[in-house]
C-alpha cells in the first residue's frame, strides 16, 4: 500500500535512504510516497519482461537493438521529482546515446512498464500513471499479475489511449517493441495460493 509522508520541508534523497528495511519510496513532484517492497511474484514478472526485451532491443540479438532497457532505474525528472523508478523503462539510443554513469537519468523514458501488484497498484495508477502522461512518456505498459493481463497505452494529446490488451499470447507484437514477437504467456508467475476459509 502506498502512503504519503507529510513533511514540513521538501523531501530529499536522504529521506529515501533513511527508510526502514522492506520499505521503498519515490519522490514525485515534491511528495515522498512509500510502500512495502514488492514480493517475489512482482519481481518475477519484472525480470521476465526486462529479460525478454534485453536481447533483441538492448543487445540487438534477434532484433533491431537501439534501446536501453533497465529494470528499476532511478530517474530524476521535472517538477521536483527527485526519484521515480518504473519497474522497467526504456530509452531509444537515438535520444540518449549514452547512459549516465555517476548520476541519475534525467531524460524522460520512451517507454515505461509498471507491474500492478497488491502493494503497488494504487500508487502506480493514482500517482505514477498521470505523472508519466504529464512529462510526456510516449508508451506505458500496465501489467496486472492477478488478472494476467497487459494493457498497452500510447500518449495522445496528453492523455493515455489504450491500444492493446494481451494475456496468453505467445507471439504478440506489442508497441513500441512490435519488431519482434514476444511470449506474454511466459511472464506470468505461479498463482498466489488461495486463503483457506
Amino acid at each position: 500500500m502506498s502512503t504519503t509522508k507529510p513533511s514540513p520541508r521538501a523531501p530529499t534523497l536522504a529521506d529515501l535512504d533513511a527508510l526502514p528495511p522492506g520499505i521503498v519510496g519515490e519522490i514525485i513532484e515534491g511528495v515522498l510516497y512509500t510502500m512495502t517492497k514488492p514480493r517475489a511474484r512482482h519481481q518475477l514478472t519484472t525480470t521476465g519482461i526486462g529479460g525478454d526485451l534485453r536481447g533483441p532491443f538492448y543487445l540487438g540479438r534477434g532484433g533491431p537493438g537501439g534501446w536501453w532497457i533497465i529494470t528499476e532505474p532511478g530517474i530524476e525528472l521535472p517538477n521536483d521529482t527527485k526519484e521515480i523508478s518504473p519497474d522497467v523503462a526504456g530509452w531509444r539510443r537515438e535520444r540518449m546515446p549514452e547512459l549516465p554513469v555517476n548520476e541519475p537519468i534525467r531524460m524522460v523514458p520512451d517507454w515505461v512498464c509498471e507491474i500492478l501488484s497488491p502493494t503497488t497498484r494504487r500508487h502506480d495508477m493514482l500517482h505514477k500513471q498521470p505523472y508519466y502522461a504529464k512529462v510526456g512518456v510516449p508508451f506505458m505498459w500496465l501489467v496486472d499479475i492477478e488478472a494476467r493481463v497487459l494493457t498497452v497505452h500510447r500518449l495522445e494529446s496528453s492523455d493515455w489511449r489504450m491500444i492493446g490488451t494481451y494475456s496468453d499470447e505467445t507471439e504478440a507484437r506489442i508497441a513500441p517493441f512490435d519488431a519482434v514477437p514476444l511470449n506474454v504467456a511466459d511472464w506470468w508467475p505461479p498463482a498466489a495460493p488461495e486463503n483457506p476459509t
